[in-house]
């Protein structure tokens, strides 16, 4: 017998005198928690993501539809970076104002081939104000999980106010579990057993997120 075995037949065990409960799991509990905290308009909303956002170290900008490809250029440009990874959704207007190399998100691609690429500008699945925290679900526009994981500056693109929700369980409405969704607050960091942070060991060392309105 496994150590799995053994446990679960304790298990068996301990509940052999409880009667069976029917109730599906999602009325079990009543769940009469709030769903967000404070009485927001959208501005206040957007406002908020932007300040958590920036405490945690990601670089916020703002700017409308129209300004959005000349925003990512001077982004990229002031990085200096002289190539990109592109999903394959992503609207090609974003990338117009600039001529830096874009590297298609491919299945084949390795980590080795992506840690050459300088940039990484994807969308996103919803961005939640109160954790200020960008979800990311492998849809068209934000490509699959390594393309964000490995390059070392990540552009992310919000859509104001459409994406932007207060709290994780609205959020979580938006979502479908079953994709590979990708939580991000802030650039990757970490700390050792004396406090000192490194950013970039998960992840990006840069996180940039541009809110976008309009369009």
């Amino acid at each position: 017998m496994s150590s799995r075995d053994l446990i679960l037949a304790r298990v068996r065990r301990a509940l052999a005198d409880v009667p069976r409960d029917d109730t599906p799991y999602d009325q079990a509990f009543e769940r009469g928690y709030l769903r967000e905290h404070g009485d927001r308009s959208v501005e206040q909303t957007v406002d908020l993501l932007a300040e958590n956002l920036a405490d945690y170290r990601a670089r916020v900008h703002r700017c409308d539809a129209d300004g959005l490809a000349a925003t990512i250029a001077g982004l990229l440009a002031a990085r200096g970076s002289a190539s990109v990874v592109v999903p394959t959704g992503l609207d090609r207007d974003w990338l117009a104002a600039t001529d830096v190399t874009q590297v298609p998100d491919r299945l084949d691609s390795t980590p080795a081939e992506l840690d050459l690429v300088d940039s990484v500008v994807t969308a996103c699945a919803v961005a939640i104000a109160e954790t200020g925290t960008i979800v990311l679900d492998g849809g068209p526009d934000q490509g699959r999980r390594r393309i964000t994981l490995v390059p070392d500056h990540h552009i992310c693109v919000v859509r104001v106010p459409a994406q932007v929700v207060s709290s994780v369980p609205q959020g979580l409405e938006r979502l479908d579990p079953a994709r590979p969704l990708t939580w991000i607050s802030g650039p990757s960091a970490t700390s050792d057993i004396e406090l000192d942070r490194v950013e970039g060991v998960h992840g990006p060392r840069t996180l940039e997120v541009v809110l976008v309105s309009g369009g």
